[in-house]
């Protein structure tokens, strides 16, 4: 089980991102845009500078829904391999058999 601050300070950060997303995507679009003046591309980027760091989308870390592990992450599944392995194995996955040969 992962330490419940660091799955809450990801939480905290997706929340961060969801506010954030619409902003910085205007930003980064004023910044990208070859046809605008130098000084106003200049003051974009360090309107972006200001925004805080956790509203970027690189920030969050993908955790298994059940445990909160950070590693083994299936996104298809939200759920890292032990999870998926122990719940398969109890049945409760459908279209998860345990194999045999």
């Amino acid at each position: 089980m992962a330490k419940t601050s660091a799955v809450e300070k990801n939480k905290r950060r997706r929340k961060t991102v969801a506010l954030q997303s619409v902003k910085r995507a205007g930003l980064k679009a004023t910044i990208m845009n070859q046809s605008l003046s130098i000084e106003e591309r200049f003051k974009a980027t360090l309107k972006l500078a200001e925004l805080p760091r956790d509203g970027s989308k690189t920030r969050v870390r993908n955790r298994c829904e059940i445990t909160g592990r950070p590693r083994a992450f299936y996104r298809k599944l939200k759920m890292s391999r032990i999870a998926l392995r122990e719940l398969g194995n109890s049945g409760k996955v459908p279209g998860i058999v345990k194999s045999s040969w």
